[in-house]
């Protein structure tokens, strides 16, 4: 059978599927909190490439808002989009750039909707000024119920590191000594410290590209999360996708390490 053939087929029958989907799910069942990994623009784009998109950002910025609606249609409360990690700064200084920029844009096209909170988490110190000054400015909405954290310059062991250090430096401003803030510390404590102390653990994590690893994304967070890994790159992530995760979490068997 040609691939048009298929290809036209798939697209009458997915619409179905999806409606199959949401019938089964228990909404009361969905997770307050999903992170996602938005990983696989570059390997799209050397399947789909274009002069003007030539490392695939664009088409990867552009699925984002779509996504975040299916969060809403799914009462999901908190989602965190991890768009640059610290390690990413070891790309091209021409591909880093045009990142960059492809992001301030992306938060600006957020912020306009005016849908939802949206937060930046990671080591804001490590951004150009006028990057690390824009996402320093988001200012919340207030209609929007759901929560969107985008996770840029962002690295798990960096957040606890600096979730460590504000803990120390909150304790020498009290007047405590290295002994009694030691005494005190534990992981609650840390937990008020982290990018998104307030806010739910995730439950659910998604990657897509098919790599199968965190890479230290939410690492203190994710400890009881469930981890959902999908094959298809972020611009070709569909809503049946992410229905599919949610199916995924609603029947697993969350035991909380027991």
């Amino acid at each position: 059978m040609p691939a048009s053939i298929r290809k036209f087929i798939k697209s009458l029958l997915y619409p179905l599927y999806e409606w199959r989907l949401v019938r089964a799910l228990d909404f009361s069942k969905t997770p307050h909190h999903v992170g996602v990994i938005l990983d696989g623009n570059r390997r799209w784009a050397k399947a789909n490439p274009s002069n003007t998109d030539p490392n695939g950002h664009k088409a990867g910025a552009h699925k984002i808002i779509e996504f975040l609606g299916w969060c809403e249609e799914a009462d999901v409360r908190v989602v965190t989009l991890w768009l640059l990690s610290t390690d990413n700064f070891k790309r091209s200084s021409d591909e880093i750039e045009e990142l960059l920029r492809i992001i301030g844009d992306t938060v600006d096209e957020l912020a306009a909707t005016g849908r939802w909170n949206i937060k930046a988490v990671g080591a804001l110190d490590l951004l150009p000024p006028w990057l690390a000054d824009k996402l320093g400015q988001l200012q919340p909405s207030q209609v929007g119920k759901l929560e969107v954290n985008v996770a840029v310059s962002y690295g798990g062991r960096r957040e606890i590191v600096d979730a460590v250090k504000s803990f120390l430096s909150e304790e020498e401003k009290s007047g405590h000594t290295l002994d009694q803030a030691k005494d005190k510390l534990t992981s609650d404590e840390i937990s008020k410290f982290l990018y998104t102390a307030g806010q739910p653990d995730p439950e659910l994590l998604i990657r897509t590209s098919g790599e199968q690893r965190l890479g230290g994304f939410l690492l203190w967070q994710s400890a009881l999360s469930e981890f959902y890994f999908c094959e298809a790159y972020w611009p070709d992530f569909r809503r049946v996708d992410f229905l599919r995760a949610l199916r995924a979490y609603s029947l697993r068997k969350r035991r909380f390490g027991s």
